[in-house]
């Protein structure tokens, strides 16, 4: 046999062995697949990441009691990149995140974002257009997802009021807010650095929040005592 039919058959083996593992991929990520995202290729990338979280990261979470339809807002604690990835695992519905344009533009990502339908905010420009774009969202029945903080702030942090974003848009848009908090990230502070560092991730889920009633100071108030109070596993189990 020439070395030349050995390489031929070596080359067919190998791509072979690729087309199988990915189709036995693309399997794994639609039986995982747990919000439907509106393409297959999606909900595939969905099925990865909720595997990813909860093999890799040792997810542990309470499912967001979201509504089946119809507008929600989510507001978390933001301690690391990991956070959205956790958050997008512990819904069944698709949700829409409202990220810095310096996150959004991040490079090898935007792809990624833009299939998220993500919402920039140039907070240093017109950040008003972000909010028109999540409040016809939330109009048109969408979750959107939020981190009042405004940037990254760990429970060792000094204080920090949050923005008063998140009770504007419950405000105009009527949309209850559903609290969050993740814990047990390794590599807290960090974006890329604690999506690689394996953790013991947790994600707690509160009673939503009407706010739109409600004055901004007294439902940031409450919003800001659920998301910056660290959860004991007793206190879990009573949730």
């Amino acid at each position: 046999m020439s070395v030349e039919v050995e390489l031929a058959g070596a080359f067919l083996a190998t791509g072979l062995a690729f087309a199988l593992g990915l189709a036995w991929l693309w399997r794994l990520g639609r039986r995982a697949n747990g919000a439907d995202w509106g393409a297959g290729w999606k909900n595939v990338i969905d099925g990865w990441l909720r595997l990813f979280c909860a093999r890799y990261h040792r997810y542990r979470f309470a499912p967001v009691p979201l509504p089946a339809e119809g507008p929600a807002i989510l507001a978390c604690n933001h301690v690391s990149g990991l956070d959205p990835l956790l958050i997008i695992a512990a819904c069944r519905r698709p949700v829409r995140f409202m990220i810095a344009q310096e996150q959004y533009q991040r490079f090898g990502l935007q792809w990624l974002f833009r299939a998220a339908r993500c919402i920039p905010v140039d907070r240093n420009g017109h950040p008003q257009r972000a909010y028109r774009a999540a409040l016809k969202a939330l109009a048109d029945g969408e979750v959107v997802a939020l981190f009042p903080h405004g940037k990254i702030h760990l429970d060792s942090d000094p204080p920090q009021k949050l923005k008063a974003g998140v009770a504007r848009l419950a405000s105009l848009s009527g949309a209850p807010v559903y609290p969050l908090r993740v814990q047990g990230i390794a590599g807290q502070g960090h974006v890329i650095g604690a999506v690689v560092r394996r953790s013991h991730a947790r994600l707690y889920s509160f009673a939503p929040v009407e706010c739109a009633a409600r004055h901004h100071p007294a439902c940031l108030k409450q919003l800001a005592r659920l998301l910056e109070t660290p959860v004991s596993e007793e206190r879990a189990l009573q949730n």
